[in-house]
């Protein structure tokens, strides 16, 4: 309780702090004389200062901070109506729009519940402790993938309590009395369900936010490199994804091992809920089919390109009438067509299922962190930000320097912040300083995307955190510890080298 309202008296001072400094940093950037840069750029440094500390601070809501910096720019000259809001209609919005009706589709029919039950219904797991820690994680990382980060731990929350009740009403019936909030056990398993879902979240371009934001950004701001396809992306995704889940397993094992070789009564409690699921219904078949539809539209321009190479006539057709973020709304929009009960009329999912569970908020910062980033490109503010930091870094940076600079600051800012607002703060920057350099942007880009995915040191790094943390069965000091520990091997050992070296590989491949 006394953490609880500690962590409200420093949100409360964040918010307070951060409503008076945008203001009054903005207001000193617009009159301060700098030289290098053209007026458009130097205004909208000063708008862009109010929305950067606005999108760390929040004083309002992060969607709304979105939507302001544009709407300033308009209403002070900075650029025209039709550029400042031209990004919201950026195709990267419409893939992840497509993902989270199929998210939302999943959700309400069930099939997420279904995939989760059944990995933890498997023989192998049974009910030693350790396989039911490590199917718990495997069930998080698998389904964030697709499903948004939040929903998938707001998902097997309830699930990893109910095991953790069987727990202690085991030990209680051996004459064993427990307090979950500090048994070792149990910080463990919350803490694997938070980390889990954020880990899967790399695996796909529509996995987590910061994904699908650094793509747009390399789409507006380095036209001329190559293309990252949803294929490639979940080439390294799943590299990635692996070895971060193998060091969280290992570090949060070692951490927080069970006291216990079984848990006398979790195979009940998963039987008794598989049961309670009932046998496969026709609009989860649908959602399945709608699911497997979009992955196929996904992965066919890889297969195309390997078969008849990247400038083939079927490569060429295909890319032109079913680009990925066509893709995902084939995908999506087949849900409310599909039938369920035609009789009734009844299909897989209704306007009012699918609208209420999208996360508008989230569109809406999107294409607010592109309209920014955009305009920065524009205007020359990007180049100038690149020039200077240049200067900083040397006439000829180590390109593994480079990355790690970006990747660890992308980290930091991810710890203290929400990731959607550091990736839109960072991924700008890092993609003009690689372009000024004469580096390829695309490693850099997957590499701040990935290290923003590892804020797993604060309840509010990320949602899934939030949510662990405020079961009771996670002390912050626990997983401020853990998650360092995690933090700094992930970043070390997997984000860069695995940029560096795989991105690079893919890339020339295709």
């Amino acid at each position: 309780m006394k953490e609880t309202q500690q962590s409200g008296k420093f949100e409360r001072l964040r918010h307070t702090v951060g409503a008076v400094m945008g203001p009054l940093c903005a207001l000193l950037l617009w009159f301060l004389p700098i030289g290098g840069m053209s007026e458009g750029a130097h205004h909208l440094l000063a708008v862009l200062s109010l929305v950067a500390i606005w999108w760390i601070t929040e004083p309002v809501p992060i969607p709304v901070t979105s939507l302001l910096g544009p709407t300033l720019c308009v209403l002070l000259g900075i650029v025209p109506m039709n550029e400042a809001f031209s990004e919201f209609a950026n195709p990267m919005i419409f893939l992840f729009l497509g993902g989270f009706l199929l998210a939302k589709g999943m959700m309400v029919n069930g099939l997420d519940k279904r995939i989760a039950y059944g990995l933890l219904s498997m023989k192998w797991v049974g009910d030693s402790p350790r396989r039911i820690f490590l199917a718990i994680g495997l069930a998080c990382m698998l389904c964030s993938g697709w499903i948004s980060n939040t929903a998938t731990a707001a998902m097997m929350f309830p699930i990893a309590l109910g095991l953790l009740e069987a727990i202690r009403s085991m030990l209680a019936a051996n004459g064993k009395e427990i307090n979950l909030s500090n048994y070792k056990y149990a910080t463990g398993l919350m803490l694997m369900t938070a980390y889990a879902c954020s880990i899967g979240g790399v695996f796909t371009p529509i996995g987590t936010p910061p994904n699908i934001i650094m793509l747009g950004f390399l789409d507006s701001m380095a036209p001329s490199a190559p293309q990252v396809s949803f294929f490639h992306w979940m080439i390294w995704g799943f590299v990635a994804m692996a070895l971060y889940f193998f060091i969280a397993y290992i570090v949060l094992w070692r951490m927080f091992p069970a006291d216990v070789k079984h848990i006398v009564g979790a195979e009940k409690f998963i039987k008794d809920n598989v049961n309670a699921l009932g046998k496969w219904t026709r609009a989860q078949k649908n959602t399945l089919f709608a699911f497997c539809v979009a992955v196929v539209l996904w992965v066919t321009p890889s297969v195309l390109s390997l078969l008849y190479g990247s400038d083939s006539k079927e490569m060429t057709f295909f890319d032109g009438h079913f680009p990925e973020a066509i893709a995902a709304m084939v995908g999506g929009l087949l849900l409310f067509f599909l039938p369920v009960n035609l009789k009734e009329g009844k299909m897989t999912m209704t306007w009012k299922e699918g609208v209420e569970g999208i996360e508008w908020g989230t569109l809406l910062l999107f294409g607010g962190g592109l309209a920014m980033g955009g305009m920065m490109y524009t205007t020359g503010l990007s180049a100038w930000v690149g020039n200077g930091l240049k200067e900083l870094l040397g006439s000829h940076p180590n390109e593994w320097l480079f990355i790690a600079l970006f990747s660890v600051t992308a980290l930091i800012l991810s710890e203290f912040t929400s990731h959607t607002a550091s990736i839109n703060l960072i991924g700008p920057i890092a993609i003009s300083v690689a372009v000024s350099e004469g580096f390829s942007p695309i490693p850099v880009a997957v590499a701040v995307a990935l290290a923003s995915s590892l804020g797993f040191m604060m309840p509010v790094s990320t949602p899934p955190n939030a949510i662990v943390y405020a079961s009771g069965y996670v002390p912050i000091t626990k997983m401020i510890k853990s998650g360092a520990i995690i933090d700094l091997i992930g970043i070390f050992l997997v984000s860069v080298p695995v940029v560096m070296l795989l991105v690079k590989f893919v890339m020339r491949l295709s």
